[in-house]
């Protein structure tokens, strides 16, 4: 489906249904060895996923819901075809976002998150609304439209996989992270 969210509008499927998460693959051209993102609920829901440190947990806490994806190592939960194949990892968000919460509620599993401007070429390419439907109406089952603008702002991406937490790319909410980064990493000096 095309759907919106709280940072760009995204392609997704349930993470659980394989045939689907080979779709999303297919209209992205994306390589099986490229992870995909997808959100969950909460932070117990995060949990079922992903393995969480104490600090990783405190900092995650304080942002979520919002703009942001943790990378964090994957538990037996996440299906291959999703995480980062070497590393084991994998990108999950908490969207602040009423449709997004819903559907996660309907489905009662996560929901993979692919931005769908990257469909046009390069992330934050500037496409209207009337074009990206009418580009990806073929391509996907269901087009979810909530009367809001497109964006173009990517989330704010931390890696949480190891002892402090890297900045890996710059998004929506950036802001928030750069002071909770700084002071999770003085913690971990202290310990």
């Amino acid at each position: 489906m095309l759907y919106p969210t709280d940072t760009v509008y995204a392609i997704g499927c349930d993470l659980t249904v394989r045939s689907a998460v080979e779709q999303v693959r297919q209209i992205k051209r994306m390589s099986s060895d490229k992870p995909l993102t997808f959100l969950c609920s909460s932070l117990s829901n995060i949990a079922t996923y992903a393995h969480v440190s104490d600090a990783g947990y405190r900092l995650i806490k304080r942002l979520i819901p919002g703009p942001y994806t943790f990378l964090l190592p994957a538990t037996k939960l996440v299906p291959r075809l999703v995480m980062a194949p070497k590393r084991k990892t994998t990108g999950i968000r908490v969207p602040d976002h009423a449709i997004c919460q819903a559907l996660l509620r309907a489905l009662e599993n996560p929901l993979v998150s692919t931005s769908a401007s990257t469909v046009f070429g390069q992330s934050g390419a500037r496409v209207s609304k009337p074009e990206l439907f009418d580009q990806l109406d073929k391509l996907v089952d269901i087009i979810i439209d909530d009367d809001s603008t497109v964006g173009f702002q990517v989330s704010t991406m931390l890696d949480l996989t190891g002892e402090e937490p890297i900045l890996l790319r710059k998004g929506l909410g950036f802001e928030a992270v750069s002071g909770l980064v700084a002071e999770a990493e003085s913690e971990q000096s202290m310990v």
